[in-house]
């Protein structure tokens, strides 16, 4: 099995993307990875070269969820095309939706791991404003051109339906992530917040505001600065200490000393930190959303993203009960390792027999045609 898959660089899709690339090495295939958004920096390189077999393909340019993009979007699909006629892989994995509408000759599947609309709905409260209408028209086209669409949780899978139309031939399948780096260690008394601080969904501000009343140090881990100039920066910390961007290995090293780990998140369709969490043991407050209760229900405390008080509350409640603390880490590290790579590549690998299986069964048909 050939597989050329898509990732943008900018946030969690490029570790997705690693994580099941290595996973699907080891089950037998071949991935060829096209990045996308802006130049691989020193430590993605790094991790991409630990992957045996691995093929990079490197590109830069606006994503399609940035402002003004589609000179570069459609600058990047025609390099995705010639790619895949020199690589003529079995399967084309996409990782952006425009790409979806492009005339592969392989089958292709598109991944949903977030999308603008579903984004304002959590985060603002309305639609996107009038300059995300080609977006939205974009978005719409490439799912319904894709012979499969995954999203990593059945919030996801229904906030594409809802916002972009139906999809017949759609699955979830979730996001999986190795044990091995984050196996916990001794717990030291502080709470780590990791991920792009400057996306508002990730709600760091409403966690920096309450880190002054908290019994232990707040640690926020992450860039500040937008990806797009476009963008707005994050408020800087007044609380809370940041740690910056971390090289993976250190940030791995502070979740398996953070006693607890909170993200009280607007919008978070699958969230790969809290899955590294986890698997450190760390004990989970999450915001209270329906992606994040699908995944951890009965493993972390929720909390409302608007609720100041309800967030310091659960926060001190577990810095001050420390068997609580233990119970809800372990938890959250069972429930963690049943979301492995291997799972996630297995669920991959049922998608593409499927899609091929799909292509097989249609080719006489198309000959019988003439076409």
């Amino acid at each position: 099995m050939n597989v050329l898959m898509t990732a943008d660089t900018v946030g969690g899709v490029f570790t997705y993307a690693l994580e099941l690339a290595a996973a699907l090495g080891r089950a037998g295939a071949q991935v060829a990875l096209a990045t996308q958004g802006r130049m691989l920096s020193p430590d993605q390189w790094d991790e991409a070269r630990r992957i045996s077999g691995l093929e990079v393909f490197e590109s830069q340019g606006r994503l399609e969820w940035m402002e003004e993009p589609w000179e570069d979007v459609a600058r990047a699909g025609d390099w995705l095309l010639e790619l895949e006629a020199r690589l003529a892989p079995d399967v084309v994995h996409l990782d952006e939706f425009a790409h979806g509408a492009l005339p592969f000759a392989a089958p292709r599947l598109v991944v949903g791991h977030s999308c603008v609309c579903s984004w304002f709905e959590a985060v603002r409260g309305e639609p996107p404003p009038p300059s995300f209408a080609r977006y939205r028209a974009e978005v719409a086209r490439g799912l319904r051109g894709a012979d499969l669409v995954v999203a990593p949780t059945r919030f996801m899978l229904e906030a594409l339906e809802r916002h972009h139309g139906p999809l017949p031939r759609a699955r979830v399948i979730p996001n999986g992530r190795s044990p091995a780096r984050f196996t916990p260690a001794e717990k030291e008394p502080f709470i780590l917040c990791a991920g792009r601080l400057w996306d508002e969904a990730k709600n760091a501000r409403l966690l920096d505001a309450v880190a002054g009343d908290l019994p232990w140090p707040v640690l926020l881990a992450g860039e500040e600065a937008h990806p797009d100039a476009a963008g707005a920066p994050a408020p800087r910390s007044r609380h809370a200490r940041p740690l910056g961007r971390l090289r993976p290995e250190a940030l791995a090293n502070f979740f398996r000393r953070a006693a607890v780990y909170a993200l009280p998140a607007r919008y978070e369709p699958f969230g790969l930190s809290v899955l590294e969490a986890a698997l450190a043991g760390c004990a989970l407050v999450l915001g209270d959303t329906p992606s994040l209760r699908e995944l951890w229900s009965g493993a972390a405390l929720f909390v409302d993203p608007a609720s100041a008080e309800g967030l310091a509350a659960a926060l001190r409640r577990l810095a001050e009960r420390p068997e609580l603390r233990a119970r809800m880490g372990a938890l959250a590290r069972e429930r963690g390792l049943t979301l492995s790579p291997e799972r996630m590549a297995s669920g991959y690998l049922e998608a593409y027999r499927a899609l091929l299986a799909g292509r097989a069964a249609s080719a006489p048909e198309a000959a019988s045609c003439g076409w």
